[in-house]
């Protein structure tokens, strides 16, 4: 039986709009599967975090920034979020009521391209050391954890 026949006809798939653990907070990009290339980071998703780092980072709320913006509360978020791309001049606009210029926003985010595309050459160029198994044989060591660990 198909997978289609089995769901009732008024229920709802979802399809999503990205890969999976794509937009990570603090705009770390999502480790891909292995054996496949690392996905460029997208405009727009550069330029939400850089936006909601910048609105967390004045503890103001996102209606605060809207109303001073003057766009609705859910297309700032959508923004944030990187699901819209913004004309530069609602780009300038939410970049004014942050209190930067529309020039700084940008340049934060093309540091915060430069960062992310350095990342991806520096992981991508590292070879993993050679390490011993229990039985003396040697082996590559393969992580794909990327994140810190801390023992007591």
């Amino acid at each position: 039986m198909s997978d289609q026949r089995s769901q009732a006809p008024d229920e709802a798939r979802v399809l999503p709009l990205r890969p999976a653990g794509a937009g990570h907070p603090a705009g770390q990009p999502a480790a891909p599967p292995t054996g496949e290339p690392a996905r460029e980071p997208l405009w727009r998703d550069l330029v939400g975090d850089v936006l909601r780092r910048e609105r967390l980072a004045q503890e103001r709320t996102l209606k605060d920034v809207a109303e001073a913006a003057r766009i609705s509360m859910p297309y700032l978020s959508e923004l944030e979020r990187g699901r819209k791309e913004a004309s530069s001049e609602v780009l300038a606009a939410a970049a004014r009521a942050l209190g930067l210029g529309l020039g700084d926003l940008l340049a934060r985010v093309h540091g915060e391209l430069a960062r992310q595309t350095r990342a991806r050459a520096l992981t991508s160029t590292v070879r993993p050391a050679p390490a011993r198994t229990a039985a003396g044989r040697t082996t590559t060591a393969t992580s794909s954890y990327d994140g810190l660990c801390l023992a007591a």
